[in-house]
């Protein structure tokens, strides 16, 4: 069980960050969350030096991971600029960074090389995933398992939605600008 705080260390840091192969994230809304990574002993919240979370997403398809992001909203300001300033970065390097955009979706999950998975409350954000200080964080729980299973019906459910599977007989087309936008970078 992942709960508040722990899910900066837990899922991000010690899961998304280490993904060698694939990292899928589905989440309801989209930040430029900093990502601190101090030496031991130091706070890791309150560095508005730290490097965010698109830059280590970039990062890592940059090392030939494959990022896909799926996401109900428009991304935040800043992560919609760090995006454009960072994504051509990506091209050539053996991975990939792909962001799309689903209106309905609600879940959030992230799956680390088909074999590690986040399923919880938290959204892409510093309140939702415990990087911002105690008193401005959401309170959040999730799992974080290796139930293969169970990752392997997450990740059928995610390859649906990225594949525009429901679009067809979506109900809610009249609010959807464009099924699976991409950003307009």
């Amino acid at each position: 069980m992942v709960v508040d705080e722990d899910h900066l260390q837990r899922v991000v840091i010690d899961g998304m960050l280490k993904a060698s192969v694939s990292l899928d994230i589905m989440t309801a809304d989209f930040k430029a969350m900093l990502v601190p990574t101090p030496a031991p002993g130091v706070s890791r919240r309150g560095s508005r030096n730290a490097p965010s979370i698109v830059h280590h997403l970039v990062k890592l398809a940059q090392k030939g991971v494959e990022v896909r992001l799926l996401h109900a909203g428009v991304p935040s300001g800043p992560a919609l600029r760090e995006l454009k300033r960072l994504l051509p970065g990506v091209k050539g390097s053996g991975g990939s960074f792909v962001v799309r955009r689903c209106p309905r979706l609600h879940t959030k999950t992230v799956i680390v090389d088909a074999c590690a998975m986040y399923l919880g409350s938290a959204n892409l954000t510093g309140a939702g995933l415990g990087a911002k200080s105690a008193r401005r964080r959401n309170f959040e729980m999730g799992i974080w398992t290796h139930a293969s299973g169970l990752i392997d019906s997450v990740l059928s459910e995610f390859n649906m939605l990225w594949e525009g599977q429901r679009c067809e007989d979506c109900q809610r087309k009249d609010f959807c600008p464009v099924p699976l936008e991409e950003p307009r970078l």
